[in-house]
C-alpha cells in the first residue's frame, strides 16, 4: 500500500491501533517498507518476526519514541506524527529491559512512577496500591525489588506502565529469559490487564507465546507485513493433521521415507539431526495406523510415533523462510 498523503485523515473505525504505508530508513538500510496493521480494541494482538524484521522500529514509531519517514499512524484515536502528546497520554510501554529500581520496594517504585506521571501524593500512593492488589503483589510490596522473582520483577514492570490506566499497552518481547513459572505469571497479569479493556501489542520471539495470548498475529519480514490473522487460520493454511515419526536409528531415515509418503497429502519434511520425519495427511488414523504397521513389519525401530497440529512456529518458518532467532538482511 502506498503512503496515505499527508494531511488525509485515517479512515474511522474501532480500532486501538492503525498504520498504514509506514516508511522508516536508516541511512541506505530500509527498516519498514510499506508497514500496515489495524489492531481492534481490546485484545491480544501478536507482531512476530525475525531479528531485524522491523518490530521493534515499528513499536517505537507507534509509542512515538521514532519519527516516520512516510505513511501514517494512529493509536487511540490520535495521530502520532501530529499528536504524539496525546498518544503518550493514552499508552503503556514495556521493553525487554526493566524499568523499575531494585534498591527500592515494590510499593516504593510505583508510588514514584505515580509521582513522575503528575498524580498527587494522595492518589499516586492509592494507585500504587490497586496495581498491587490487580498483579498479586501485595504480600511483597514492601520488599526490595533486588529480591523478587523474574516473573515478579516483570509484573512490577506491568503495573508500572498501568499507572495512567492507558487504553493500549505496548509490550516488547516481555517475558525474555523468565523461566517457564515467570512466564506464566506475565501471561496471567496481561490476560488480566485485557479483561479491563487495554488493548495489548505483543512483540515477542516465543510463538508459543502468541499462540497462549493473541486473538490475530501479524508476521512481519524485511518491513512489511506479510500474513495477518488468527492463530488457527494462520496454521490451516500449511494444513491439518500431521504424522510425525521419530525413529531410533538415522541410517533408518532412507527405509521409513517411502512409508510415510505413501500415505502423506504432500511430501514429508525429514529432520536428520532428529531422525524425524513429517507429513501432512488428510485421513489421520487411517494413515497412522498404516505407517505404524509397515514400520513394525519392515523392521524399523520406532522411537515415537503420532499424529499433531501444526505448531505457529512451523507457519512462521514457512511464510518467511526463517526461524524468529535469526537473522535477516536488509
Amino acid at each position: 500500500m502506498s503512503p496515505v498523503p499527508e494531511g488525509s485523515p485515517l479512515p474511522t473505525s474501532t480500532h486501538a491501533i492503525r498504520a498504514e504505508g509506514l516508511l522508516k530508513r536508516y541511512g541506505d538500510k530500509t527498516a519498514l517498507d510499506g508497514f500496515d496493521l489495524a489492531v481492534p480494541q481490546g485484545m491480544v494482538y501478536g507482531l512476530l518476526g525475525p531479528n531485524g524484521a522491523g518490530k521493534t522500529t515499528a513499536v517505537r514509531i507507534m509509542a512515538t519514541l521514532l519519527r516516520l519517514d512516510g505513511g501514517r499512524a494512529e493509536v487511540a484515536g490520535h495521530d502520532v506524527a501530529t499528536e504524539p502528546r496525546k498518544v503518550r497520554r493514552r499508552i503503556g510501554f514495556t521493553g525487554q529491559a526493566p524499568a523499575v529500581d531494585e534498591i527500592l520496594t515494590g510499593r516504593q517504585n510505583l508510588r514514584m512512577f505515580g509521582r513522575l506521571f503528575h498524580l498527587s501524593q494522595a492518589l499516586a500512593y492509592s494507585r500504587a496500591d490497586e496495581l498491587l492488589r490487580q498483579f498479586d503483589l501485595t504480600d511483597a510490596a514492601d520488599k526490595g525489588v533486588k529480591e523478587y522473582s523474574g516473573g515478579m520483577r516483570r509484573r512490577l514492570d506491568l503495573a508500572a506502565s498501568m499507572i495512567l490506566a492507558p487504553k493500549v499497552l505496548f509490550l516488547d518481547e516481555p517475558t525474555t529469559g523468565l523461566d517457564p513459572r515467570g512466564r506464566n505469571e506475565v501471561w496471567s497479569a496481561v490476560r488480566s490487564l485485557v479483561a479491563g479493556g487495554t488493548t495489548v501489542l505483543l512483540t515477542t520471539q516465543y510463538l508459543d507465546e502468541a499462540d497462549q495470548l493473541a486473538e490475530r498475529v501479524a508476521v512481519i519480514d524485511h518491513g512489511k507485513v506479510i500474513a495477518d490473522d488468527s492463530p488457527v487460520a494462520l496454521k490451516q493454511r500449511i494444513g491439518g493433521d500431521q504424522i510425525e515419526v521419530v525413529l531410533q536409528e538415522s541410517v533408518d531415515l532412507p527405509v521409513a521415507l517411502p512409508v510415510v509418503a505413501k500415505v502423506a497429502a504432500a511430501a514429508p519434511e525429514v529432520d536428520d539431526e532428529n531422525r524425524r520425519i513429517t507429513a501432512p495427511v488428510e485421513h489421520r488414523v487411517a494413515a497412522l495406523t498404516e505407517v505404524a504397521r509397515t514400520l513394525q513389519d519392515e523392521g524399523i525401530g520406532v522411537e515415537d510415533i503420532g499424529l499433531r497440529r501444526p505448531t505457529l512456529d512451523e507457519v512462521f518458518l514457512r511464510l518467511t523462510g526463517h526461524r524468529t532467532g535469526e537473522e535477516v538482511s536488509a
